[in-house]
Order: C-alpha cells, then structure tokens, then sequence
C-alpha cells in the first residue's frame, strides 16, 4: 500500500502563530456535518448582536427580496449613513462560511468599516447554504441579488457597474462565480472585484492544499465544503466553473481583481493561479500572499500582518473606488 505523505508546509508567522495558540490552545479537529447546525446557531445569535449595533450605528436600512433563478426570495439588506452622498459607493458583499455555514451579517464589523471609511452603500446577501441547497442554489441567489440591485437601483440611489463586489473565503469564490455569471449573461458589470482568501477549486488538490490537513479550515473542511456545495458532481469533470471558478479556461472580460491570500493557507495556490491566468487572458489583478499567514489571520487585528494586510486592502479600494467616483 502506498503511504500518503504531507507536504512540509511553510511556517507561521511567529507573532500570529503565538495569537493562535492563544486562542486555540489545543488543535481543533477538523469542522464535521455533525457541527455545522452548533455553527449555524452560533452565528444566528451573533447576527442579533449585530442588527442591534445597526440600530446604535443609527444607519438608515433597506430590505429587500430577490428573486433567484428557481423562484425562491433571498434576502438582501442594504446599509448605509444617514448622511450618504450621490456619489457613495456601492459595495456588495458576500460572506464566508465554507458553502455550509455563515450569514449576511457574518464579518459585519468589516461592512461597519466600509460604510463609516467610504461613507459607502452596502449590500449584503443571504445566500442558501450546502447541503440542503447545493449548487446552483448559492450561486444563483448571489446573483439574484446583484440583479436586484441593478432592478432598483435608481430607489436606492446606486450605480451598480461602478460598484464592487466583495467576499472572503467562500465569499471570494462565490463573488468570483457571480462576475463570471455577469459576463457569461450579459450583466450586470461590477467594476472591480474583492476576493479575500477566495474558495475557488474543489478538486482541492493543489500542494498548499496538501501542506494543510489540519488548522484553520483544512483540507478536510474544504473537501466537507464542496461535496456539500457539488453533491452528485462532486469529484467528476462535469462540474461548471459557475461552481468552481478556478475551472473556467477563459478568464478574460472580467473586472479588476483584487485577490489576497497567505502562504499558510489551502488557498494560497489556487488564489495564486487564479491572479496569474486573469493577467495571461489580459485582465487586471493585484496579488497578495501573506508570509506566514493562515486562513483568516486578519481577524488577529492586533499582529503586524493583520494590520499590514488591512492596510494594503485599504490602499486598493481607496484608489479603486476614487476611480469609479470619478467616472
């Protein structure tokens, strides 16, 4: 029998890897279905907290209803300062979770930021979830919920092509999917895209996905999250790249990318090849790779590469953003 080995993984930043045995004084074992419902619990209560500092934030909120491609409603909410401007950016964000878990008001402290930075409009999604909705039930509700924008954009005082989409993990994924959907159908065009540690390649086979069997959402967790996400075509050659971008041959036509990721991470080579064809097809993408950086080290604000991290993110969408304003 063939024994299987690990390959040697790049090592942690010493700063963050100290954080995270703080914070995690023992190896969590590998996230299982069994766990997703406890998740999915947790995060709800963290979403109440959350529409509470809504209220405290005083921000003016719209609720809407999209109507993705089987029928169903999925929720968008809309945020935004009392004080908004004509020119105030849209910003549309999808959260994270592994395709199994999460909600609209995951990482709303980032969203908080948005709107108080860039005094921006802020949309967010509350996409189905793996596996009682796989796909193409979360790739479709996200991008039901840009052409909701786009339907009502004039009600919320929004251009839509000069916006952003944004998201993180499968956030990344999912908002890379909707900008491969919008070119493939004829819009809505966003103008730039988002993709913080994007979940982008099931067949999860990369080396960095090997280095990674273990820690902050593995190769186990991954492999979790797309049989979810695939069901049936889990595996097979048949999965579309509205599923799983980093399938797509053809990456041309599509907005700037801003893609940011570490080196200690499962995504680091995928994130990595998806930059790399998008400037082969002759598209625009900035490149991060974090030394040292696990899946999710920005949420150690405190550590030098959180904040380096946080700063370059910020320098992008400054410029990005002050682009589109002026167009």
């Amino acid at each position: 029998m063939t024994r299987v080995t690990t390959p040697p993984a790049p090592p942690l930043d010493p700063e963050l890897a100290a954080a995270l045995a703080l914070a995690l004084p023992s190896d969590p074992s590998p996230i299982t279905m069994e766990d997703v419902p406890v998740k999915r619990a947790e995060e709800a209560q963290v979403a109440l907290a959350v529409l509470e500092q809504i209220k405290e934030r005083d921000l003016v909120v719209v609720e809407g209803k999209a109507t993705s491609a089987d029928g169903t409603a999925v929720p968008v909410s809309v945020l935004h300062r009392k004080d908004r401007v004509p020119s105030s950016p849209l910003i549309y964000y999808i959260h994270g979770g592994g395709m199994m878990m999460g909600n609209r008001w995951s990482a709303a402290d980032v969203l908080f930021d948005w709107i108080e930075h860039y005094n921006a409009v802020v949309a967010t999604v509350e996409y189905r979830l793996a596996p009682e909705h796989p796909y193409p039930a979360p790739q479709e509700d996200c991008f039901a919920g840009l052409l909701w924008l786009e339907e009502n954009a004039a009600r919320l005082g929004v251009n839509v092509e000069a916006g952003m989409i944004a998201g993180i993990s499968a956030g990344g994924g999912l908002a890379a999917s909707v900008c491969l959907m919008a070119r493939d159908r004829g819009g809505p065009r966003m103008s730039s895209q988002l993709l913080l540690a994007p979940m982008l390649d099931d067949r999860n086979d990369s080396i960095s996905a090997q280095q990674y069997p273990r820690g902050m959402w593995n190769r186990q967790e991954n492999e979790l999250g797309w049989r979810s996400l695939l069901g049936d075509l889990h595996g097979s050659e048949e999965v579309p790249y509205f599923a799983a971008p980093a399938r797509c041959e053809d990456l041309s036509g599509l907005p700037p990318a801003f893609v940011d990721v570490g080196s200690a991470e499962v995504f680091r080579d995928e994130a990595v090849d998806f930059a790399s064809r998008i400037w082969a097809a002759g598209g625009q993408a900035e490149l991060h790779v974090w030394s040292g950086g696990f899946h999710g080290f920005q949420t150690f604000e405190h550590t030098a590469l959180a904040r380096a991290s946080s700063g370059v993110v910020r320098s992008w969408m400054n410029r990005t953003l002050s682009r589109t304003s002026r167009a």
